[in-house]
């Protein structure tokens, strides 16, 4: 399940600069984001965590990263309670773990298809494998 919240229109200020054609790619996929039920924009991992803590086992939010060198954090429930992944964006690609796409939507879809049939495992989360 996700957690819905319409986010703010317009590019955050705090995007650093990119050539053009990651421009166009960001710009895309922000609006694709924008019109999803779960991404929450500027949010802190500190109030993901709490939005989330409420929720069912599964539940997600994407929010903007408040690391520098990143863009985006994919806030997930766990079983020991919230996570937060960052997302990075390189070369015109989000990419989680061995996933990347030039949409982050569609990185979470696959991410999501990918896990049913092989849990990933990441250090932040302790060793729980995310389905």
């Amino acid at each position: 399940s996700v957690l819905p919240r319409p986010a703010p229109p317009g590019l955050p200020d705090r995007f650093r600069m990119f050539r053009s054609c990651e421009w166009e790619v960001l710009e895309r996929s922000l609006n694709i984001l924008q019109a999803s039920d779960f991404y929450w924009g500027p949010l802190s991992v500190g109030e993901a965590h709490a939005k989330l803590q409420r929720e069912p086992v599964g539940t997600y939010l994407v929010r903007d990263s408040s690391q520098g060198n990143c863009l985006f954090s994919l806030s997930v429930r766990m079983p020991t309670g919230p996570v937060s992944l960052r997302i990075s964006f390189q070369e015109g690609y989000f990419r989680l773990k061995n996933w990347f796409s030039d949409c982050v939507v569609q990185l979470l879809e696959l991410v999501v298809a990918g896990t049913r049939n092989n849990p990933l495992h990441f250090d932040e989360m302790g060793g729980t494998p995310l389905v």
